[in-house]
């Protein structure tokens, strides 16, 4: 791996997100308050009453209104976005994963594998242990040139995993647990929930990958 060297999602393109999921949202926004008006023109197209009221709303507040909690909801998603503009920085010592919230530092020494899988950086010690795990804007091509011979074009362990099911007999009673929780958290959406389970899981040696909310494990020594 090279020293010193830091990868970073390009500022041109995290303001380009913030500011067309603003303006995305805004345009949205105006569709919305236009809508009532484009759809009482459709001879018998129900709701009228509350379609006259839409569109008979006051302006230009009605139109400031929507605009501005359309232009807001798109902030609100550029800033869910933004959260995966990962920055990976190598030291002597360390790999440092950072973004918005998150501040993580990985030994370097202990790096032996990184990849990418889907939108999320994978770090993996010399054991198959899954040392990181962290979302990610950055291309492919600048994080093979920051690890250099650590890095894989894909998961070098990618065929040793089996999908879990509860009652597996060689699965411990914790890690049941915690895949059994970890489940319902993918079935509820609970991407918050699913990444701490995640976590308690790759110290117990389990290593995880997901497919359409259904759960694949392999287990390092």
């Amino acid at each position: 791996m090279i020293d010193e060297r830091t990868v970073a999602t390009p500022a041109g393109l995290r303001v380009a997100v913030w500011l067309g999921l603003a303006a995305i949202g805004g345009g949205l926004g105006w569709v919305v308050h236009e809508l009532p008006g484009w759809l009482l023109r459709i001879p018998f197209v129900p709701l009228r009453g509350p379609l006259r009221f839409a569109a008979g709303l006051p302006e230009p507040a009605a139109t400031v209104v929507t605009v501005a909690v359309g232009t807001l909801l798109g902030l609100a998603l550029a800033w869910l976005v933004d959260k995966e503009s990962l920055t990976v920085r190598i030291t002597g010592t360390d790999v440092v994963l950072i973004h918005p919230g998150v501040h993580r530092t990985v030994p370097r020494a202990e790096v032996a594998v990184a990849y990418r899988e889907r939108d999320e950086l994978v770090l993996l010690g010399s054991s198959g242990r899954e040392l990181a795990r962290e979302p990610l804007l950055v291309g492919g091509q600048r994080l093979a040139e920051l690890f250099g011979a650590a890095w894989t074009a894909q998961d070098p362990y990618a065929a040793s995993y089996r999908r879990w099911v509860p009652g597996l007999p060689d699965v411990p009673a914790e890690a049941e647990a915690l895949l059994t929780a970890r489940q319902k958290a993918l079935a509820d959406h609970d991407t918050d929930d699913a990444r701490q389970l995640r976590q308690e899981l790759a110290r117990l040696g389990f290593v995880l990958r997901d497919e359409k909310r259904r759960q694949f494990f392999r287990q390092a020594p």
